[in-house]
């Protein structure tokens, strides 16, 4: 871990831009991925702007597919050198109760946000690992750290978020079998399950429905903002100590049915 090197998927906006944004301030050299290519270069433009010989490259990358996530930490390796540190914000939100007025759920869209929370959260563990086991590891024998994003959701889910919840369950749920693993490998895994942050995909949902949500926070009765899951983000890289847990972000809050 001489050399500080970030992947951050869903990098192109909310966590995952905020994440970017912190670690690229700090020295880190940075590599945005996802799905979004037009966005994915804004954001890149604006960390180069912005920030001082910000050291950032983008990778066009769905976190389902096998073949665009490996092609992307070809890139990152050839650029950079091989990752220390991957932080999984890449993700779906859904809201649709399981049996409705138009009957049951499409199968198909419970499959999607299982897959892409969940399924493409491991994809992109075991891509990584799978070279990060080879970094040159820092005085203590760590080579890297893996941050990944789970949810409130995950512990309380609410009616409709059966498939959200589900996923982001299975997030946390990876988190201790997943260190105990690497261990050897000198990687530590965490997870962060934030609360109500304000990014995009908290914008889906109506503001009645925002401002009910809001009203629950037991203090700051306010949503979070990115920078402080970005805050935190850092603050597990640089405290060797956090391992196999998952910390809520949320203000205290515990979301009713």
């Amino acid at each position: 871990m001489k050399k500080h090197i970030a992947c951050i998927t869903g990098a192109a906006s909310g966590l995952g831009f905020a994440t970017a944004e912190k670690l690229a301030t700090a020295g880190y050299a940075v590599a945005l991925l996802d799905r979004q290519a037009d966005s994915l270069a804004l954001a890149a433009t604006t960390l180069r702007e912005t920030i001082p010989h910000a050291q950032v490259i983008t990778c066009t990358a769905d976190v389902t597919s096998e073949t665009e996530v490996s092609k992307a930490f070809k890139e990152i390796k050839a650029n950079f050198g091989i990752p220390t540190t991957i932080v999984n914000c890449a993700g779906i939100l859904q809201a649709k109760r399981t049996v409705g007025k138009q009957g049951p759920i499409p199968l198909a869209e419970y499959e999607q946000v299982i897959r892409v929370n969940l399924i493409g959260t491991f994809n992109v563990i075991r891509l990584a690992v799978a070279e990060m086991q080879y970094a040159v590891p820092n005085e203590f024998g760590e080579r890297g750290v893996i941050i990944n994003t789970s949810s409130i959701a995950a512990f309380e889910g609410q009616v409709g978020q059966a498939a959200y919840s589900a996923s982001k369950a299975g997030v946390a749920g990876m988190t201790l079998p997943l260190a105990r693993e690497f261990s050897t490998m000198g990687i530590r895994v965490m997870a962060i399950a934030p609360g109500l942050i304000e990014t995009p995909m908290l914008g889906t949902l109506s503001p009645a429905a925002q401002a009910a949500l809001q009203a629950s926070t037991l203090f700051p009765k306010r949503l979070g903002e990115p920078a402080e899951f970005a805050a935190l983000v850092l603050h597990i890289i640089d405290n060797a100590l956090l391992n196999g847990e998952v910390i809520r972000l949320d203000g205290g809050i515990r979301l009713s049915a």
